[in-house]
């Protein structure tokens, strides 16, 4: 079985090594994926470089996933994982809404503060504007009589 590993087919990249990656994977009866990490770890200075480490990554990823995958989560915990925004999303529509809510109440507090304000100004407003019409009116009558008066002369 050794003289088998003495050959490579296609490069010479594993030839420099002291046991060929493939010899060591079979002899150690290892699965595909860290089979392949193996390879691309042992080779990546002569072949692949960062790409050869990369896969290696990758393939060490899979063995992670293959032999110790995420706990399965429950119906219960997948619709708190869903309901999760929702309950973000209604605590911030709540307290715009309290903000709202005062804003407006402010924003009615001045309107009757004004409008108040108004009441107690409006009648002696209302009495300088009827006072100002009176006087006009009296002097234009005083003034058509003095015309009229002059006019007869």
């Amino acid at each position: 079985m050794s003289e088998v590993y003495k050959k490579q087919v296609g490069g010479s990249h594993y030839q420099s090594m002291m046991i060929q990656p493939s010899e060591f994977i079979n002899k150690n009866n290892l699965p595909f994926a860290e089979g392949n990490a193996i390879k691309y770890l042992c080779r990546h200075k002569q072949k692949g470089q960062k790409q050869d480490l990369e896969k290696a990554i990758h393939y060490c990823q899979m063995a992670i996933d293959r032999d110790y995958p995420e706990k399965e989560k429950t119906v219960s915990e997948k619709l708190q994982d869903e309901l999760e925004p929702i309950k973000d999303f209604l605590e911030e529509a709540e307290k715009e809404k309290k903000e709202l809510e005062e804003s407006y109440k402010e924003s009615r507090r001045q309107t009757k503060e004004r409008k108040e304000k108004e009441r107690l100004t409006s009648p002696i407003d209302s009495f300088s504007d009827d006072l100002q019409n009176s006087i006009k009116e009296r002097k234009s009558n005083e003034w058509i009589k003095g015309y009229n008066k002059w006019k007869n002369k």
